[in-house]
């Protein structure tokens, strides 16, 4: 039976192929624009790295007071002081200080250039608690940190231009003058958005970092951070020289902790409040202790790392696709209505209601097959040109997946389906003996 339908279903597509052909663009248009708008938005919005991200929390300490913080939520980032005093109490499983900065590359040719690069200051948790894998090499041990070693870590990309696509693991960058080992080479790392220093860039989905030094090498050399915030309380909001930098209440280093499990969530939450009430008592803050432990996944919602025009662009999509199945509505009831006496001969030679909806039905069916096809089609051409309407960082990264074309599909055939449903019980309602006296 459902292959007679199938065949029944053809015939009357193309027996009626302009309101076919209609029904069928609408489905692929308002189903093409919906894809394109969550293939962005799942770009925007993704986990950048799911094995931990449940795991990773930014410690928050509210060195400013109620008269200076951003309407009473404590700094995102952290003096040099409080910085300092988290990473030495040691009551994460693992935890890692981070503030982005410059670097200048100098190649080993004399010929050439020297390259502007970005990069990080980073201890030496950072490479396990991202999982950063690595082509060559690895990262740094907590003891190189200590003593303040000359080891740097750089892209595959970085180190291609410097060396070539080979191991350079052992041999030396000059960055800004001084020597440095290369302990490693990372391999595919590219985690979006840009969740590691969102508090100081604001910006998910910039250019990824080329070269990474220990946390207290880069302060050693004076490594000014590419932002910083001071506020007017502050020892020193303006301070013109290094020591004075360090000492005051600035903030620009992005802290983070590894926490397995919700009863060290909860520990690490009172040692934050804690050591904030001591500092209090020190007489260092004038006001009670007011601190935060956002996980990686709020950290992204406070800074907005979704761009706002993905989600409107998604609720624009969202409205045109139901415009589409107003106007399949009523053309698939047109389409219905003109077979009266079609359904009025099936009727009157003893076939039941049912036999007519699941006809009809399985004619939206093929129908909203037709459109989805059509829909994966437009999805298709339109990621060529997703850059003029989305952030071009984010729009390169959109792919038609086979996830999204199944996506894509089954929107078109649910989509369909709905629309017919009126259609198709007012067909089934039809009386036979009125629909052959009509005819």
């Amino acid at each position: 039976m459902l292959r007679y339908y199938l065949g029944l279903a053809w015939r009357n597509c193309l027996r009626s192929k302009a309101l076919t052909a209609l029904v069928v663009m609408l489905m692929g248009f308002g189903v093409a624009a919906c894809a394109l708008s969550y293939a962005v938005l799942r770009v925007a919005a993704n986990d950048p790295v799911p094995s931990r991200s449940a795991r990773l929390f930014v410690p928050q300490l509210d060195s400013f007071g109620p008269a200076h913080n951003g309407n009473g939520q404590p700094p995102d980032q952290l003096s040099y002081t409080d910085a300092l005093a988290l990473l030495h109490a040691r009551r994460a499983s693992r935890q890692t200080l981070v503030y982005p900065t410059n670097f200048g590359v100098v190649p080993a040719d004399p010929s050439r250039q020297p390259l502007p690069q970005s990069g990080e200051a980073v201890t030496a948790d950072f490479f396990t608690m991202f999982d950063v894998p690595f082509r060559y090499g690895g990262g740094w041990n907590a003891a190189a940190d200590e003593r303040r070693a000359a080891v740097a870590v750089i892209t595959d990309a970085l180190n291609r231009k410097l060396f070539g696509d080979v191991d350079s693991t052992g041999r030396i960058v000059t960055l800004d003058g001084h020597a440095y080992r290369i302990s490693g080479v990372l391999g595919d790392f590219d985690p979006l958005p840009r969740y590691i220093d969102i508090a100081s860039t604001w910006n998910g989905f910039g250019k990824l970092p080329q070269i990474y030094v220990p946390f207290a090498r880069a302060v050693n050399q004076h490594k000014t951070p590419l932002t910083n915030y001071c506020s007017s309380t502050s020892a020193a909001p303006y301070v013109s020289d290094w020591s004075g930098f360090l000492a005051s209440g600035c903030v620009w280093i992005n802290g983070w902790v590894e926490l397995p499990d919700a009863a060290s969530v909860a520990a690490y939450h009172r040692f934050l409040v804690g050591y904030a009430s001591e500092q209090q008592r020190l007489g260092r803050f004038a006001w009670a202790a007011n601190v935060r432990l956002p996980g990686l996944m709020q950290v992204l919602a406070d800074h907005r790392a979704v761009p706002r025009e993905s989600k409107l662009s998604a609720w624009v999509s969202l409205g045109f696709l139901l415009v589409c199945l107003v106007n399949v509505v009523g053309l698939l009831l047109a389409r219905f209505s003109r077979r009266g006496l079609e359904i009025g001969v099936r009727r009157a030679l003893g076939a039941p209601r049912r036999e007519i909806v699941r006809q009809f039905l399985i004619e939206a069916t093929v129908i909203g097959m037709a459109g989805g096809a059509l829909g994966v089609l437009l999805t298709a051409l339109g990621m060529a040109s997703l850059d003029r309407v989305f952030v071009p960082q984010i729009a390169r990264l959109a792919r038609l997946d086979l996830a999204l074309m199944a996506l894509a599909l089954l929107a078109a055939v649910a989509g369909t389906l709905a629309a017919a449903l009126w259609p198709t019980w007012r067909a089934a309602r039809m009386r036979p003996a009125w629909q052959l006296a009509q005819g």
